[in-house]
């Protein structure tokens, strides 16, 4: 096996990619994949399910307008032309990607399965051997499965799918359970519930989104039960198969009970690469969770050798990884004068129904700090706008320091939640108050943006 060296080698091309620009011309790179140029969110991700989430919004409106004083038949939904809308798209970005970077003079593409043999060292798979200056990880994950033999790998042909897998189903079934209660399941929960899928979303515990603020997790999850979608404490303790369908046991305090469909999608979380990777090999660092050990800067444990992203943030969300690749980017040229990520006020959403988004504090993590903060919750149907649509779930929870009065965290569940807290996103990162964001510009009206200016202006001690 013949080895190679190069100045700068980046596993994984999803965030890891875009690392490479004009700047980086004098180095000698390589770039290994081991599946297709773009990672996760391009190809199995963010954007093609928010190309599925979409129509799914679509057809949920049409369903929901009756309450305006409109009415449509039941929306007839072509699933081959959703599907092949968005693939027949974006199936043709990840070759245009590795073409491009082919192209460059001073760029090695290596395709294969990669793995560690040594510090500094990489088997690429493809039967060369390299070493680096400078090795930049970004191999991200990949969805975690369960330990129920039937549930414990993927098996499309049969119909247990991932997030993965899923989104290119030959056709609708009928009927089909979902594995899970963050936002991954919620999602798809909604897409297919959407598009007439009899959907069964099981939940191992008492709250779906449990990781967001209480009023968010509790408001949630209270909804999808009302619409008998949402099944709590069922942990799932069995699975057999017969004549193309899954019987599923699950247990919980009511006994055993079982659930049929003719698919189950397996949404309970992601599992950084790591282990794919061989990492100990390498001698690099790893949290309990399998997570490469970084600091402030991206540097792991072994000089020389960076990481960011899935494979080893704490946020698993494309916005953070694209962020920490700019970083990357200056501190692999900079290595003696490295810039730190930004992670004060990470913000996330989800888009399900209703969207969620936030950052920052919850009020659970304040209170139990022992914070002194003020909180205010504005309903979607106490402002204008909110009027307008009839909406009667939709709010914003805002968070801010009691001496300050700057933003600590906000939390909203309702229409075009991932936009509406943008602005509390830029006062949070810039420092403003609450009063100067309120009153310090103008808020238009009847927009739905006016329920961050109520809520800014509602901010209070929490009763008791």
């Amino acid at each position: 096996m013949s080895t190679r060296h190069f100045d700068l080698v980046i596993i994984g091309t999803g965030s890891g990619n875009s690392i490479i620009g004009p700047e980086h011309d004098h180095l000698d790179i390589a770039i290994i994949e081991k599946g297709k140029f773009g990672g996760t969110c391009l190809n199995v991700g963010c954007i093609p399910t928010k190309m599925f989430v979409y129509p799914a919004d679509v057809v949920s409106s049409a369903t929901h307008a009756d309450r305006l004083g409109v009415h449509f038949d039941r929306p007839a939904v072509d699933w081959p032309a959703i599907r092949d809308r968005v693939f027949g798209r974006i199936d043709q970005i990840p070759p245009a990607g590795e073409a491009y970077r082919e192209s460059l003079p001073n760029v090695t593409v290596y395709k294969g399965a990669c793995r560690f043999v040594d510090k500094k060292t990489i088997d690429t798979g493809t039967g060369e051997t390299i070493t680096a200056d400078q090795i930049v990880v970004a191999a991200g994950g990949r969805p975690r499965l369960l330990e129920v033999p039937g549930l414990d790998h993927a098996d499309p042909a049969r119909g247990v799918h991932t997030s993965d897998t899923v989104m290119r189903l030959d056709e609708l079934p009928p009927r089909m359970i979902i594995l899970g209660a963050g936002f991954i399941a919620a999602e798809f929960a909604h897409v297919f519930s959407s598009f007439g899928v009899d959907v069964r979303w099981l939940h191992r515990s008492e709250l779906a989104l449990r990781d967001e603020d209480e009023s968010v997790s509790r408001a949630f999850t209270d909804l999808w039960v009302e619409r008998g979608l949402l099944h709590l404490n069922t942990p799932v303790m069995d699975a057999s198969y017969e004549d193309g369908v899954w019987t599923l046991t699950s247990g919980g305090p009511d006994g055993p009970h079982a659930h049929q469909a003719e698919v189950v999608l397996i949404a309970v979380g992601r599992e950084p690469n790591t282990d794919l990777l061989d990492v100990a090999a390498g001698g690099l660092e790893v949290h309990d969770d399998g997570r490469l050990v970084v600091d402030e800067y991206g540097r792991t444990n072994v000089d020389g050798v960076w990481a960011l992203g899935d494979i080893s943030s704490e946020w698993q969300l494309k916005h953070v990884a694209n962020h920490e690749a700019r970083v990357l980017a200056h501190n692999v040229l900079h290595a003696d004068d490295p810039q730190a990520f930004d992670h004060r006020f990470v913000p996330s959403a989800v888009f399900g129904s209703p969207q969620v988004a936030a950052f920052g504090k919850t009020e659970q993590e304040l209170r139990a700090a022992g914070a002194d903060y003020l909180v205010k919750v504005q309903r979607y149907g106490d402002i204008a706008y909110g009027w307008a649509m009839e909406d009667t779930v939709g709010f914003c929870k805002v968070l801010a320091d009691a001496e300050s009065r700057t933003i600590l965290g906000a939390h909203i569940m309702g229409y075009q939640a991932a936009a509406v807290i943008q602005p509390l996103i830029q006062a949070a990162s810039f420092g403003q108050t609450a009063d100067a964001v309120a009153r310090g510009q103008y808020w238009i009206h009847p927009a739905v943006s006016e329920i961050v200016e109520n809520a800014l202006l509602g901010l209070e001690r929490p009763a008791g």
